[in-house]
């Protein structure tokens, strides 16, 4: 089920007041099986989660995108140059209910 502007907002705000820090970084190599599953793993624990991307021209970056949201279900949450944030709702946690609703 897609996310509604106002859920994409409220976890925006949420990613930024939780300062978190990239756990994932796609090196030159791109997306390999290796990086796939440790994206995987973060989006289980932590739901919410920031990416680093190589510096890559925009089509190529955008295909990356589509491809990583494609491979592990997660939706685009924000893109600030080489950073994104992906989430993926975890059906056994409530730690994002309150965003969640709206």
């Amino acid at each position: 089920m897609p996310l509604s502007p106002q859920q994409i907002r409220a976890l925006r705000a949420e990613a930024h007041r939780l300062k978190l820090k990239p756990v994932v970084m796609i090196g030159q190599h791109g997306l390999s099986e290796a990086v796939l599953k440790e994206v995987e793993i973060a989006l289980d624990h932590h739901e919410l989660v920031k990416l680093r991307v190589p510096a890559v021209d925009k089509a190529e970056k955008d295909a990356l995108i589509g491809r990583l949201t494609e491979a592990t279900g997660a939706e685009l949450i924000q893109r600030i140059g080489h950073v994104l944030v992906l989430f993926r709702k975890n059906p056994e946690s409530t730690r994002f209910l309150k965003p969640l609703k709206g």
